[in-house]
């Protein structure tokens, strides 16, 4: 690797670690600097904060990659979009040369992250400090082939940005439509129905942790959801025979089946399952199995709403971590549209979330070729400039 050398992130990178802010100066009706605390805040690639605070102690700047520290989700990543006041749980990454080199900085880490994880203290609770991150050796080559590699990765970076808010603007309109036909244009004489009637099966993955395998077959939590589907990539792995005792206890989604996040931020994610899905679930997810009475589409858009979140608060318990509670869930009362105008309005939303499909089939092409690329660019077998 000529002209190449190895070194620390430090050497390139300034590290930021977060403080959180006493609780009685933290607030979520806006007053203030906007606070994060983890990934549960973390979205496709920014953040979408709910806390604020008056008096924030540690900063990221917009560019910065913002990096979970603390817990399970220690190496997840977003960027910051704006300054936030950081909690304890993240850390800022900037390049010390300035934000052209940012992709750069993002790519060293996601290529050294297994190194960096495997030093994470804490079995239960694991977690990485300041200095394991700024130790975290790392090959470094000329500025000139940084910033070649960062215009690389920001090239893919952009293509799939711009196909996730593309299906961010289709899904609003669906639900714009949805909202027409559904609710502005109900009639008296619809019928209200719950969720039992017109599903045959609501309910979660197991109550039951299988152990974990290096070799095996994925099993998902809420924290694997994304918007269209489950990131089978950090889903951990099961046995055969646990994983088939699972399929059998229907833990498995199949197609048309409605997964929702039942736990966390309930109702986040939800998706309609394409194809039988080739992971099973634990209990922070859950599967609705529409019959057919209402089709799966317009239920998942139904459920997608902003006003549905906010109808379900009343069978939502947890403060710490707020969970819909199936037996209420099941008797969530909703308006059934006669076949016909189900039919129409599919006639009209349906190809919109075909598109929505086909852009996320062209989002993991555009990750699989930036993760095969990656290895190839940070250890310098694959040369630009």
């Amino acid at each position: 690797m000529n002209e190449w050398r190895e070194g620390t992130l430090a050497e390139i990178a300034e590290i930021i670690m977060g403080q959180s802010p006493e609780g009685e100066f933290c607030n979520t009706s806006g007053v203030g600097i906007p606070l994060l605390n983890g990934p549960t805040e973390f979205g496709i690639k920014y953040p979408v904060p709910v806390q604020f605070t008056v008096n924030p102690r540690k900063f990221s700047k917009p560019n910065d990659i913002l990096f979970c520290v603390r817990g399970s989700t220690t190496g997840r990543m977003n960027w910051a979009d704006q300054i936030y006041a950081l909690g304890r749980g993240l850390a800022a990454i900037r390049h010390k040369n300035g934000q052209e080199y940012k992709y750069f900085v993002r790519g060293i880490i996601d290529f050294n992250l297994p190194l960096l994880l495997s030093s994470a203290t804490g079995s239960t609770f694991p977690n990485v400090s300041r200095n394991q991150i700024e130790e975290l050796g790392v090959s470094i080559p000329p500025l000139p082939e940084q910033k070649a590699i960062a215009a690389v990765l920001s090239s893919l970076d952009d293509k799939i940005d711009l196909l996730h808010r593309q299906n961010k603007t289709l899904e609003a309109m669906a639900e714009t439509l949805f909202k027409q036909w559904f609710v502005v244009e109900a009639r008296e004489d619809w019928e209200e129905v719950t969720l039992e009637d017109i599903t045959t099966r609501i309910t979660d993955g197991a109550h039951l942790s299988p152990s974990t395998v290096e070799n095996g077959f994925p099993m998902a939590s809420v924290k694997d959801m994304h918007q269209w589907g489950i990131n089978i990539e950090s889903c951990r792995k099961i046995s055969e025979s646990d994983f088939n005792e699972l399929v059998r206890n229907d833990c498995r989604p199949l197609k048309n089946d409605i997964i929702i996040a039942k736990d966390g931020s309930y109702l986040k994610h939800v998706f309609v399952a394409e194809n039988d899905l080739d992971v099973v679930i634990l209990s922070s997810i859950a599967i609705l199995r529409p019959n057919e009475k209402y089709h799966p589409l317009l239920l998942a858009t139904f459920l997608k709403m902003s006003s549905t979140r906010e109808d379900l608060e009343n069978i939502v318990t947890g403060a710490v971590i707020p969970r819909i509670v199936l037996k209420d869930f099941r008797k969530f009362t909703i308006i059934l549209p006669p076949k016909d105008v189900q039919e129409k309005a599919l006639n009209i939303i349906e190809p919109i979330y075909l598109k929505c499909w086909r852009n996320v089939a062209q989002i993991q092409t555009l990750e699989t070729i930036r993760d095969n690329l990656l290895p190839k660019l940070m250890s310098g077998e694959v040369r630009v400039t």
